[in-house]
């Protein structure tokens, strides 16, 4: 692989600025309004180790106040037709496709992700308003026969309340408007605590929503956000109010959170750990591995819940497929991630090189043999000690440290026998249950990965990566990584509670299952 030192003057100055950041130091925020607290969350770019900013930490008096917004917002809301919901996310889209360069760049130098995945990121947050829209004139119910004359049965959805969202470093802007779009269709608002290793991004989206709100003379409690660590998240956990948290980030997160909620009777939608692989068959064809594999495994530096960790080749073409992903290794450009010429930039703090190194060395504890040295790298551009090497390591899957899920550059590599069962048993032989992916040029072989015998995770591809997920279809996955769904299909029904209505129009009043009770 090849690394690369860049300069860091890239207009950073200029783009907090358009975003309306250009001095930081509240960050409690609904709508406009922000509430100044005593202690507050320092922002440090990975890229370069710099500071870009200072965000308040909600109080407990705080949250209060912001819940009481968020509260008076939703009785004015939900009374909203859904269409014109609906127009207030068109017009947040748009806001978002005028500001797709600041907020992409910004996400790329907070959180330490490529540029161009840092406007990919923001191009989501568009994608999920324009489904949004759409799907705000099609919040459909059921009609139901009713055994009984004169009767007639339907359902109907209605807004659910206060819906809270806790986010991940990864995708620091993304997953909260996967939530957002669709909840505001619905009539809900939404209180968001955005990751503290990534603060900044939440002011700058907040900043964009505060201003359609104003221009629409809406209330500003329809999006708020709450700032802090895991003590500010527990207020959101356990406050009744809050009927649906939706909570992305490890599975021992998930445990806490979904226990807080389940004990008050609320609702939860996990999105936590996934440890994904990808099956490579006799038939598969290297021109779609290759790049599958490499990008899922070194995109945002290994720290996407759907990154490749492993990949299951046949023994037959092993040697084969290892040469062209270790030739391909060599060519991987490390640097600056707002330099459009690297691939990959740094972890997104040292907790986490600590956390990648740890790996290395327990994989080659239990007889791992490393293809691709990891290791940090340093010198003039690698300041901020973040900068690692993707490492590959031919390892078996019953490895304790292949079963877990490390959030870092680090590619397994094994082989199967026999027929593609093997390869789908050994790829299920993990606890998380996210994404997925066969390259193969078999049908069959395609057919039975895909079926009720194959693939235990959410998402389950065929000649694609296991990353890349796109708007339209829902995410999410199985086992430890919590159940959850967002984004497309059908997933709007978790943000509304469901009725079932029956209307008597008859002039007498027959009872279900022919029961008589006459008086």
């Amino acid at each position: 692989m090849t690394t690369t030192v860049t300069s860091n003057s890239f207009g950073i100055e200029e783009t907090l600025k358009k975003l309306g950041l250009k001095e930081i130091n509240e960050g409690t925020s609904t709508g406009s309004t922000f509430y100044k607290g005593d202690k507050t969350i320092s922002s440090f770019s990975p890229t370069d180790g710099k500071l870009i900013g200072r965000v308040t930490v909600t109080s407990p008096e705080n949250y209060e106040k912001v819940m009481n917004t968020a509260s008076d917002a939703f009785r004015i809301f939900r009374a909203i037709p859904a269409p014109k919901r609906g127009e207030l996310v068109r017009q947040f889209g748009q806001k978002l496709r005028e500001l797709k360069e600041p907020l992409g760049k910004l996400v790329s130098y907070e959180m330490g992700k490529s540029l161009q995945e840092g406007y990919g990121e923001v191009q989501e947050m568009i994608d999920i308003c324009d489904f949004a829209v759409g799907l705000s004139r099609q919040l459909n119910g059921l009609t139901i026969p009713s055994e009984r004359p004169g009767h007639v049965m339907r359902e109907q959805y209605h807004p659910l309340g206060i819906i809270g969202i806790i986010s991940a470093f990864n995708f620091p802007v993304a997953v909260w408007s996967w939530n957002t779009a669709l909840a505001w269709v619905c009539g809900d608002v939404c209180v968001w605590k955005p990751s503290e290793k990534a603060p900044l991004c939440s002011i700058a989206c907040q900043n964009i929503i505060a201003e359609v709100l104003r221009e629409n003379n809406l209330p500003e409690g329809i999006s708020c956000i709450i700032n802090g660590d895991y003590k500010v998240g527990e207020m959101l956990t356990t406050d009744f109010r809050v009927p649906l948290v939706s909570a992305t980030g490890s599975t021992r997160m998930g445990r806490i959170v979904g226990t807080k909620v389940a004990e008050r009777f609320g609702k939860s939608l996990l999105e936590l750990g996934g440890n994904n692989a990808i099956i490579i068959t006799p038939t598969a064809d290297l021109k779609v591995v290759v790049p599958g594999a490499v990008f899922g495994a070194v995109g945002t530096a290994g720290q996407r819940c759907t990154s490749t960790r492993r990949l299951i080749i046949h023994e037959t073409v092993y040697d084969k497929v290892r040469d062209a992903i270790v030739g391909a290794y060599s060519q991987i450009k490390i640097g600056n991630p707002l330099d459009e010429t690297n691939h990959v930039g740094p972890l997104i703090d040292k907790d986490a090189v600590i956390m990648y190194l740890n790996a290395i060395d327990q994989a080659k504890s239990e007889g791992g043999n490393v293809l691709v040295e990891g290791g940090i790298l340093q010198g003039v551009g690698y300041e901020s000690g973040c900068y690692v090497k993707p490492c590959i390591i031919e390892a078996k899957n019953h490895f304790k440290i292949v079963q877990h899920e490390t959030f870092a550059p680090i590619l397994y590599l094994m082989k199967y026998s026999g027929g593609v069962e093997n390869a789908i048993e050994i790829q299920n032989e993990v606890m998380q249950g996210l994404s997925s992916a066969i390259m193969t040029n078999e049908i069959k072989e395609a057919e039975k990965f895909l079926s009720y015998a194959g693939s235990d995770c959410g998402i389950a591809n065929v000649n694609i990566g296991t990353s890349g997920a796109e708007i339209g279809g829902a995410f999410g996955g199985e086992k430890e990584t919590g159940g959850g769904r967002e984004s497309g299909s059908d997933s709007w029904k978790i943000y509304m509670r469901r009725q079932t209505n029956t209307i008597n129009y008859s002039d007498s009043l027959p009872l279900a299952q022919g029961i008589k009770f006459d008086l």
